[in-house]
């Protein structure tokens, strides 16, 4: 059971934006197409064996073409706002240079569809699709990278800075050191374990960068950035358990939030001398730690944490899922292992369903940086196997997907209660929460075989069909705007005592 909507929209204050999210790569196909150049991910997706059962990206949900109708689908939604990305490669061809025409124009045609329809565009700079010659030229190793990230987000700010009502400068850098070149799950497939490390600050610096050019160009919309935040809990009492779990906070959370909101790594980490592997100027941390209007976080789960190699880098059930053999990447080579969850459901990822913790997540970045932009909640959700069911009489397609339905419900509620008066992270001022995903996609190497959207996708088709989270988060919208609308009418009814 979860709380109904009517009740769960009752605690949603004014001014919170419900919104839904989306990524260029994972939505739009058409790799090829008027003047789009090459990414390094269209390489690595085709190599035999990156992507699970050899998916292919190449045409996605072909949303490049179904815009409209998708947008559409949105306004049927009644969400607040959208949250996408623009492909860099469709837009810079080469991640230098002049624009790509044909690639504004497409993204034109998205904002202006999208405040037609009364929704509120929130844009991502850079969600992972480097162009291919950038990466050639090792991409987020070489520091060059983040002055292209800066070039390119000028051209963005001239080009739409008029329309945009947040930008978020980069997703998860975290995710990218992690997966493109720690462990080469992601593209570009390097296997650089802790020599990965120049990554993490020249993703940062082209964060900074990226945040200059707007700031240059005046735009009128919020800015901020976004990464994954996972609480790191130890599997027992054990003080090497804790120890491991702390570590693991550092290279997972802090060592992307410290830089940004406090202006410095944190202190263990600039001690270590694998982290001291490049130099970079002091001015660089200044461009990092720009005041921001917003800080986003992308939560899904907890993650536990336990001392020595263990079976492999993450749990059995979250390897198979991922498609790629993750017991190599850190078996024995790492001093700790992320545990199994036995008490808790798992999503279709292998990941722990832990609402709980979403409230832990924002009540330890309320204690961490006293100074804490408002945050935004910029992507939550879950995969599950769902199962379509048909309706002879009508001949229409019902897809009843509870298990997602209660996940969004149970965390939204947790973040709302936990930010609310009295709540574990009262401090943390939360502005909003998007779902991933609008709509069934390319799930990075683990193809289309971990659908988290509101919308299921008929790869064969292409067809859209809604979900029962579709309906159950129209629904809320509903009920928010109506109790938004009695308590703005009970307002204006009530005359002062001083004015009768």
């Amino acid at each position: 059971m979860h709380i109904s909507a009517k009740d769960l929209a009752a605690l949603i204050p004014p001014g919170f934006t419900l919104g839904v999210a989306t990524a260029a790569f994972q939505i739009e196909g058409a790799l090829e197409e008027d003047g789009r150049g090459p990414a390094g991910w269209d390489v690595f997706a085709a190599k035999p064996g990156a992507i699970v059962e050899d998916h292919s990206p190449v045409v996605a949900t072909d949303h490049y073409h179904r815009m409209p109708q998708d947008v559409a689908l949105m306004k049927q939604l009644g969400v607040d706002s959208y949250r996408f990305s623009f492909a860099w490669p469709r837009i810079q061809p080469t991640g230098r240079g002049p624009a790509n025409k044909a690639g504004l124009a497409f993204y034109d045609r998205l904002l202006d569809e999208l405040l037609a329809n009364g929704i509120s565009p929130m844009a991502t700079i850079y969600h992972w699709d480097t162009p291919l010659a950038l990466d050639e030229a090792d991409g987020w190793m070489n520091r060059d990278t983040a002055y292209r990230l800066g070039e390119y987000t000028a051209i963005l700010a001239e080009a739409f800075g008029d329309r945009v009502a947040r930008w978020v400068t980069i997703n998860e850098p975290a995710t990218v050191s992690a997966n493109g070149y720690a462990f080469g799950l992601h593209s570009p497939g390097k296997e650089l374990a802790l020599g990965a490390f120049p990554t993490v600050h020249h993703q940062l610096l082209g964060h900074g960068l990226a945040v200059q050019a707007l700031r240059a160009a005046r735009v009128p919309g919020e800015i901020g950035m976004t990464n994954v935040y996972s609480p790191m809990v130890p599997n027992s009492a054990n003080p090497l358990d804790r120890i491991s779990a702390g570590l693991m906070d550092l290279g997972q959370n802090r060592l992307y939030a410290d830089p940004v909101l406090t202006g410095k790594y944190p202190d263990l980490i600039r001690a270590a001398k694998f982290f001291s592997s490049f130099e970079h100027p002091d001015e660089d941390m200044e461009l990092i730690s720009q005041p921001l209007d917003f800080y986003g976080l992308n939560y899904y789960m907890p993650t536990k944490v336990a001392a020595g190699s263990g079976g492999g880098a993450v749990p059995a059930s979250m390897a198979e899922a991922m498609g790629s053999d993750l017991s190599a990447a850190g078996s024995g080579g790492t001093p700790f292992h992320v545990e199994t969850w036995p008490e808790a459901d798992i999503t279709a990822y292998g990941w722990p369903v832990k609402p709980e913790y979403i409230a832990v997540a924002l009540k330890e970045m309320a204690e961490r940086y006293p100074n804490l932009p408002p945050v935004i909640l910029t992507e939550g959700g879950a995969s599950f196997e769902d199962i379509i069911v048909r309706d002879k009489s009508t001949n229409t397609r019902f897809i009843p997907d509870e298990r997602r339905l209660k996940y969004l419900s149970d965390h939204l509620e947790t973040a709302l209660r936990a930010t609310a008066p009295g709540g574990a992270a009262e401090s943390v001022d939360l502005r909003g929460y998007y779902v991933w995903s609008l709509l069934d996609n390319f799930e990075w190497s683990a193809g289309y075989k971990q659908p988290f959207g509101l919308l299921h996708v008929d790869y064969e088709t292409l067809e859209r069909t809604p979900k029962a989270s579709y309906f159950w988060l129209q629904e809320l919208i509903e009920e928010r705007d109506l109790s938004l609308a009695a308590g703005a009418a009970i307002a204006q009814a009530v005359i002062p005592e001083d004015a009768a």
